[in-house]
């Protein structure tokens, strides 16, 4: 039995945050019905064309879940919409501010008549205050809660390369709808969840807000290296291959100059005493790591980083990333049907295949709509009825 088995939810959802979210409750083996416009369904699915005609973007955030078409600004739609309601657990929006409540489906509203619905709004910065109703994208907000302010390098500030404040708000949807669900079965009522993309944001930004308390300095844009840590970060070998090594001791300091750049004499130098000096001439001691790794291979270079014990890693892209040789001896990777064929799919982290989490198709657009339809008690004339007046 999959934890969330019985656990049905409705969403309507687009974009990245909200699927995202429940994407990770059908993995649980929640029921997910996706309610999507009428026509090209959720705008996600226009992003791009990179999986054999699919966007990349729903792919991943899809799987597992049932899509029904529905416009709900129509009374004979929003009817239905409350015939899945009626018994559903959990229902997930990430609408424009202040849609569901035109159309009714807010929670002061649902939760008179679904006392026990848990209702998780996911927005860009929460459901009041002076910004709630600014439109919020992925990139605006990693700038409105200052990760850009700390990305990149001096003067040329770097957006991550996914979709970071999507993802968090999606992580803190997914986690407060578990912890609604077990708060339900003590006090048996449902309650509202109210999360914003920016708050999820400054939670992650909580390390470079305290380094800068009090109007301190805060970290200094470094790039790939650590902004305080020295050294830490990406470093060149010999053969124009990339190594990404990481100290984070006086004792590794020992060893990395013992070892892997054979300079014992480093130790006793005063202006690299500390972690903190060795910050502050990061640029003379970048200098000496590269002229050392300069006659090795990066492979060398990591045989004397492991042996040394400091952490390392390669500079892998994509591509090795989709070889990667522990994803692959873990048995991590398994497939999922998509209307254009079979694609990878990595499993859940935390879940192997023994725990049979749900890795079931990415839906056509409005493919489960008729099934679902009559699930619900409409006869194929009722159903055509709809899908005439275009309310499916």
């Amino acid at each position: 039995m999959r934890p969330l088995q019985g656990i049905k939810v409705v969403t309507l959802e687009q974009a990245i945050a909200a699927p995202f979210c429940t994407r990770q409750l059908a993995d649980m083996g929640a029921r997910v019905i996706k309610i999507e416009r009428p026509g090209n369904g959720d705008f996600a699915r226009g992003y791009d064309e990179r999986v054999s005609g699919l966007a990349s973007h729903f792919v991943w955030t899809n799987r597992s879940k049932e899509s029904i078409t529905l416009d709900v600004k129509q009374p004979q739609a929003l009817d239905v919409m409350h015939k899945l309601l009626a018994d559903a657990d959990v229902f997930v929006q990430n609408l424009a501010p202040g849609a569901t409540q035109r159309l009714g489906l807010d929670y002061d509203t649902l939760c008179k008549r679904y006392p026990r619905l848990i209702v998780c709004d996911i927005s860009g910065y929460g459901a009041n205050g002076p910004m709630r109703d600014k439109k919020a994208y992925d990139l605006l907000i990693q700038s409105e809660a200052g990760f850009l302010s700390i990305t990149g390098s001096e003067g040329t500030p770097a957006k991550a390369g996914c979709s970071i404040a999507d993802i968090a708000a999606g992580m803190y949807g997914y986690t407060n709808v578990l912890a609604a669900l077990i708060e339900r079965g003590q006090t048996g009522r449902g309650k509202r969840i109210d999360v914003s993309m920016l708050e999820s944001m400054v939670e992650w930004m909580s390390y470079p807000l305290y380094y800068a308390i009090d109007g301190q300095t805060p970290p200094r844009q470094a790039g790939a290296s650590h902004a305080t840590i020295f050294p830490y970060g990406p470093f060149m070998a010999g053969d124009g291959k990339t190594v990404m090594l990481g100290l984070q001791n006086e004792r590794e300091w020992k060893q990395f100059c013992e070892i892997v750049v054979r300079r014992p004499e480093l130790q006793t130098d005063d202006r690299y005493s500390t972690n903190s000096r060795r910050a502050q001439h990061r640029e003379e001691l970048t200098r000496i790591i590269v002229e050392a790794f300069s006659r090795l291979s990066a492979a060398q270079v990591i045989e004397r980083l492991d042996e040394a014990g400091i952490a390392n890693a390669r500079m892998n892209d994509m591509h090795d990333v989709w070889q990667h040789e522990q994803l692959e001896a873990r048995q991590r990777w398994t497939q999922v049907q998509t209307p254009a064929g079979v694609i990878p799919a990595l499993f859940p982290p935390g879940m192997t295949a023994a725990d049979e989490p749900r890795m079931d198709a990415v839906p056509a657009p409005g493919e489960h709509t008729d099934a679902i339809l009559r699930e619900l008690g409409f006869d194929a004339q009722a159903v055509e009825r709809l899908r005439d007046a275009g309310a499916i």
